[in-house]
């Protein structure tokens, strides 16, 4: 779960950490404060540390994000009316927060290209936390004559 302030209580905290062990040393001479205090503070954000080395390696590999269901986003697409499947489906992280989509959709025949095109647009960034998508709608038989190396 992710505080939009914990930064700030961190660097709070570790501030009152500091000024606690410099008083200790100061008033009574004790200088084991210091390391004591610098390893409980070190130990203090390395959960923060870590799960922020995790999303940046992700967005780095772009790797799917933890918070989107690919196979939901999939079902999405697949029951709007006009798209019969769907295939070549792709969801990475641009940045922290920022997730973007490929696709490709199968029109049934008969089926309407922009209407579908903006039904599916709509459909995977509303509520889906997809916020940059490139789809393409083509038609049925079109995925067999694509290579895919």
């Amino acid at each position: 779960m992710y505080l939009p302030y914990f930064e700030v209580l961190s660097d709070m905290l570790s501030s009152i950490g500091v000024i606690a062990a410099g008083l200790i040393m100061w008033t009574t001479g004790w200088y084991y404060a210091d390391p004591i205090f610098s390893a409980g503070i070190g130990l203090f954000i390395l959960p923060r540390t870590w799960s922020l080395l995790r999303e940046a390696v992700g967005v780095l590999l772009e790797g799917t994000p933890s918070d989107v269901n690919v196979a939901g986003v999939r079902e999405a697409i697949a029951a709007i009316p006009g798209v019969t499947a769907v295939h070549d489906l792709h969801v990475w992280s641009l940045t922290s927060g920022l997730n973007a989509l490929s696709a490709h959709a199968v029109l049934a025949p008969g089926a309407a290209y922009d209407a579908v095109l903006r039904a599916v647009q709509a459909r995977v960034t509303d509520g889906l936390n997809i916020h940059h998508t490139t789809i393409q709608v083509e038609p049925s038989g079109h995925a067999e004559s694509e290579p895919h190396l």
